[in-house]
């Protein structure tokens, strides 16, 4: 359900799935009132999803952070004008402003902080030493019955490489925020809002089969979100109202319904997050900023 102004109105919407069966729970990585579990340079907190997993850092100058032998690829998220990075990766180096989303290749990789700042990286569920790193890793010990298998989407067809995009784009009349997809994710550095959220028009809605990461870089959030009823009482599962403030990760279970809304004065700024990628947003011309260079798979 989403008011007429949402691009996201647009969007040709199927029928609900019937839904049966007990709920899994929303996950919450409030990082401003938990230990970081890295501080080597850098203060790194770690949550996950079923699918993704995201370590936010705050970073001293000259901070590093390697990657031996990745798995698959991963995004980097640089969200101050004035702290940049130096990436140096198989075929070379690559310093990359402020303000940037970066999608690193497999393989060995390494980014410096030479001013340092607030990165976030995000990658898939596939590198155990990530997973373990994850202050909620024991909440997928069991996968969530409801998010089918993680499938990469196909590989780029110039190769794998460092790709560094400027997250300085116009905001666009029908467009989506600002979307960005490789193999394993789709980050969606949402448009920036001001003040609070006018609250006639909120966008709740509902995923039948996968899971939303939302990360809040700035200001602060209310998620508001509610599970279907069933047949068995024994599954329903209370309303959640949850007050996140910058800088926390919000995974968001289907098939709940949604919705986030900014809640400070200044700038609120959200991120989100999904693994592997949304058909239904590749599908709408223009939304995906990259799209020329990462193929969709056939629609299963």
């Amino acid at each position: 359900m989403y008011d007429s102004s949402d691009p996201r109105s647009r969007m040709a919407s199927g029928a609900a799935k019937p839904v049966s069966g007990f709920f899994t729970p929303a996950e919450y990585g409030r990082y401003y009132e938990e230990q970081p579990r890295r501080t080597d340079g850098a203060r790194t907190w770690f949550s996950r999803g079923q699918n993704f997993l995201v370590a936010y850092s705050q970073a001293d100058a000259g901070a590093v952070f390697e990657r031996q032998g990745q798995v698959d690829e991963y995004v980097l998220l640089l969200p101050d004008r004035d702290h940049g990075a130096v990436i140096d990766a198989p075929e070379g180096r690559t310093e990359v402003d402020g303000f940037s989303l970066v999608i690193l290749p497999p393989g060995n990789t390494r980014i410096t902080l030479p001013t340092g700042g607030r990165a976030a990286r995000i990658f898939s569920t596939r590198s155990p030493d990530l997973v373990a790193m994850c202050s909620n890793a024991t909440s997928f010990s069991d996968e969530h019955p409801r998010i089918p298998p993680f499938r990469p989407w196909p590989a780029p067809p110039d190769g794998y490489k460092v790709r560094a995009y400027s997250l300085d784009i116009p905001k666009e009349e029908g467009r989506f925020g600002r979307i960005f997809r490789c193999t394993t994710l789709m980050v969606n550095y949402l448009d920036p809002q001001y003040g609070p959220r006018d609250i006639a028009k909120l966008s709740p809605h509902h995923h039948d089969d996968f899971e939303q990461g939302s990360l809040a870089l700035d200001g602060a959030f209310t998620h508001h979100i509610r599970w279907p009823w069933t047949t068995d009482l024994n599954a329903w599962r209370e309303d959640e109202h949850a007050y996140c403030k910058a800088p926390s990760l919000t995974v968001i279970p289907p098939p709940s319904i949604h919705t986030s809304r900014g809640m400070d004065e200044g700038l609120n700024q959200l991120v989100d997050i999904f693994s592997p990628p949304r058909f239904d947003f590749s599908k709408q011309p223009g939304w995906v900023l990259n799209a020329d260079e990462y193929p969709m798979p056939p629609e299963q």
